[in-house]
């Protein structure tokens, strides 16, 4: 069981409360990105550089990821990938991604994103807050927790 990350988009506080759950439940980590990050020293924690380009980390997380493990994306199609893989994902904002959602959850993005290709819609998803952040350290115990059984 490992934890992946989607990380080039990934908020701060998320990667740092992932530090510490790694550490504190001896979980295998990687966070995959297009750009070096800044990691802290840990045998359990590590990062993986792709080339820059479009969906190259994405890819990448889903040739690696084993059923079983977890990917923290806020990217749904990759959330599908890796649910067909057996695995789960977990949205920075506590949605967990399993098969009994991902087509739900998948149509829905696909007909925003129509929508805002039209213009019908425009904007984005409301800033990442405290509520989002205490919904993902939830949904992450419940996996861990879970895991480890």
């Amino acid at each position: 069981m490992k934890i992946w990350v989607d990380a080039d988009a990934c908020p701060g506080e998320i990667k740092e409360l992932l530090f510490r759950a790694a550490e504190r439940t001896n979980t295998r980590m990687t966070l995959v990105a297009n750009q070096p990050l800044r990691i802290p020293r840990s045998k359990l924690i590590d990062s993986l550089l792709v080339p820059p380009g479009l969906n190259v980390a994405d890819q990448r997380i889903v040739e690696l990821v084993q059923p079983g493990d977890l990917v923290i994306t806020a990217d749904i199609p990759l959330a599908a990938d890796v649910v067909a893989k057996n695995a789960q994902a977990l949205n920075p904002r506590g949605t967990l991604y399993t098969d009994a959602n991902i087509g739900a959850i998948l149509a829905s993005r696909d007909l925003m994103d129509d929508l805002r290709g039209e213009g019908v819609i425009t904007g984005g998803p409301s800033n990442f807050n405290a509520k989002d952040r205490q919904a993902f350290a939830n949904q992450l115990d419940r996996w861990l927790t879970a895991s480890k059984k």
